[in-house]
């Protein structure tokens, strides 16, 4: 089994960029961002339930590091980088801390958790998740991405911001959602602070300037942040030339 994605091929002496989108998106969501590295190969994935990927499931975080490790190898991927958001970047995360992957260079995450700490925080993030799990499966995905982005990760959003990712996301299939928000809930995910600062990996973090919460998670772990100006949490898809321009300095191109 493995995940649908498109991919672009550039100078093959380049690594790979392997771009893993958030809850909700598809393989379209980097793509502004990895258009600006033609020189680059780029992997642009389809997560279990969305896009190409809407009829896959996974179990758990170790399903989903067998699938992307599986579909790496499909396209003889040896020498990559991952660059995830959100649900992306804690993929991406838990890959390189836990499933001892060959070949990957960096992982740059853009406002992704590194996981949750109390037992009593896992145990409000599970009938957190369990609810609108229930609201992606059983009501329209309009009225039910209309109140998801009324929460307070996304209060830097414009009323036309808003209304734009509702039109977008309304076409999911709702119970892929449902079944990948659960597998991949931040209260299953294992805190991985303690392996991101003993990691052997480059690892970069890239946050909107809006973005308080992940800010603060930020400066907590004291992560190599970069700052996207005029940006929230989807910094990439509110300043896209911004988080090209971070990529840019990051990656060895």
């Amino acid at each position: 089994m493995i995940l649908h994605a498109v991919a672009e091929v550039g100078d093959p002496t380049q690594p790979w960029l392997v771009f893993l989108h958030g809850f909700s998106g598809d393989h379209r969501e980097w793509q502004p961002v990895g258009e600006r590295f033609p020189q680059a190969n780029r992997l642009y994935v389809d997560l279990p339930g969305h896009g190409g990927s809407a009829s896959l499931r996974v179990a758990d975080f170790a399903g989903m590091a067998e699938i992307l490790k599986a579909t790496l190898l499909s396209y003889n991927i040896l020498n990559y980088w991952l660059v995830g958001y959100s649900l992306g970047g804690r993929i991406a995360m838990h890959y390189a801390c836990c499933a001892r992957p060959e070949g990957l260079a960096g992982v740059i995450v853009e406002g992704g958790h590194p996981g949750l700490t109390q037992a009593v925080e896992r145990e409000q993030r599970l009938c957190h998740d369990r609810q609108w799990a229930q609201r992606f499966s059983e009501q329209p995905l309009a009225d039910v991405f209309h109140a998801w982005y009324q929460q307070p990760v996304f209060a830097s959003l414009t009323t036309a911001q808003r209304d734009a990712l509702v039109a977008l996301r309304q076409h999911n299939d709702g119970d892929g959602l449902a079944a990948m928000l659960l597998a991949t809930s931040l209260a299953v995910q294992d805190d991985l602070r303690a392996a991101l600062r003993h990691r052997t990996f480059s690892f970069d973090y890239l946050c909107g300037e809006h973005d308080l919460k992940f800010r603060a998670i930020a400066e907590e772990l004291s992560l190599p942040c970069r700052i996207i100006r005029d940006a929230g949490h989807n910094a990439h898809r509110e300043n896209p030339a911004g988080v090209a321009d971070c990529l840019a300095q990051i990656l060895p191109l």
